[in-house]
């Protein structure tokens, strides 16, 4: 049970999450506490611990119990505490982190999108799509989006990762594609090609995008009657045969039924095949099929080089593994107090900004190629 109220007993902090859709849980739940000397932490193995003493995160523990090392001491921090009412200046709180895969999380486009087509022109797009997530530095994660919230659910965060995901998808589907006319058969290629160019952008918030698949990719109606319409006439080879065909059909209903002249050539008309076949997207049952790697050994986020799995230094570069903050300008992790990048040089308080773009001034998120708005590239 989880006490934080009490001046002479021992807090043993745990967490479950019921909901299945909490990324943090804080306790104390209300505030920051004065969680004691010998404190005991149960961490599961899909979860994280990390301890925040003074304001500042000490250390992020894996699965076990661990005993937790502050300056509060029971009755004794009490009695010292009397000039501040009672309340310990050494205030200590835990965040949970969960550390399990959050899956069929919903992207999509809320409004559609400017893609200039080669065949058809300016037109705008919808699309929609799944994805799921996985917290890999839970320290990072809590100093870059969880702040001092008491909880940290998907729906607080899923606004602003389909905003990424769009921005991203805009962009290679300017590169890559030509025309829609091509997307058919491809969707499992843009699917693997857009998730790879979303891992930095995940990782810069201490999570890892483990699978994204795109469902749909739409046109207006006006242009999809426009490519049914084109998709009709290719499978006509001679259309001069073809008339002439339907014509003779209709005088031949006609003189069998003289009152329905005109429902005859109706049907004639309407017996024209649509030519619109779509390809089915295969691949999605290997969603599951990845497990969670359980090997000792991990990858240094810094050179990428193999490292033991509970090694808190790198051996070979020296970095330190426990991520506190990371450079807005680079992506690459800084020490903690840092004030500059040493890779860089920019400053640590350094915000990206907005890309805005030259010719409609629509505001578009930080390294976006292509506008959201007009379709055309931002140089």
């Amino acid at each position: 049970m989880n006490t934080f109220d009490s001046a002479i007993f021992l807090e043993n902090i745990e967490w479950f999450d019921e909901t299945g859709q909490e990324l943090a849980h804080r306790f104390p739940e209300e505030g920051s506490g004065e969680i004691k000397w010998g404190a005991q932490l149960t961490v599961r193995e899909s979860q994280a611990g990390v301890l925040f003493y003074k304001g500042k995160a000490c250390d992020a523990f894996g699965a076990g119990r661990h005993t937790l090392k502050t300056g509060n001491l029971p009755l004794l921090t009490k009695i010292l505490s009397v000039p501040w009412r009672g309340n310990s200046p050494l205030r200590a709180e835990v965040y949970m982190v969960n550390m399990k895969y959050f899956t069929n999380l919903k992207w999509g486009t809320m409004s559609p999108v400017a893609f200039r087509d080669s065949e058809l022109g300016l037109i705008r797009l919808r699309a929609h799509g799944v994805f799921n997530i996985q917290i890999v530095q839970p320290v990072l994660f809590i100093n870059s989006l969880v702040g001092t919230m008491g909880i940290f659910t998907t729906e607080a965060i899923a606004t602003y990762l389909k905003e990424v995901i769009v921005s991203r998808f805009n962009d290679y589907l300017g590169e890559v594609l030509d025309t829609i006319l091509n997307l058919p058969g491809r969707f499992d290629e843009l699917s693997l090609q857009l998730q790879k160019r979303l891992i930095g952008d995940f990782a810069h918030f201490g999570l890892q995008l483990s699978h994204l698949y795109i469902t749909s990719i739409t046109p207006p109606d006006e242009v999809q009657k426009a490519i049914d319409d084109k998709s009709r006439l290719n499978i006509i080879h001679d259309i001069d045969k073809f008339v002439k065909m339907k014509a003779a059909m209709a005088m031949e209903k006609a003189a069998e039924n003289q009152g329905e002249a005109g429902a005859g050539i109706g049907l004639g008309m309407g017996m024209m095949m649509p030519a619109m076949f779509a390809h089915s997207m295969g691949g999605a049952g290997g969603a599951g099929q990845q497990a969670v790697p359980g090997s000792e050994t991990t990858i240094c986020s810094d050179c990428q080089n193999s490292i033991p799995v509970d090694a808190r230094f790198c051996p070979l570069c020296g970095h330190q593994q426990v991520i506190l903050s990371q450079c807005a300008n680079c992506g690459k992790n800084l020490a903690l107090n840092a004030k500059f990048c040493s890779k860089c040089g920019h400053s640590t308080t350094e915000q990206p900004q907005l890309t805005i773009c030259p010719h409609c001034k629509t505001k578009n998120l930080p390294g976006a190629m292509f506008c959201n708005q007009c379709g055309q590239r931002i140089d």
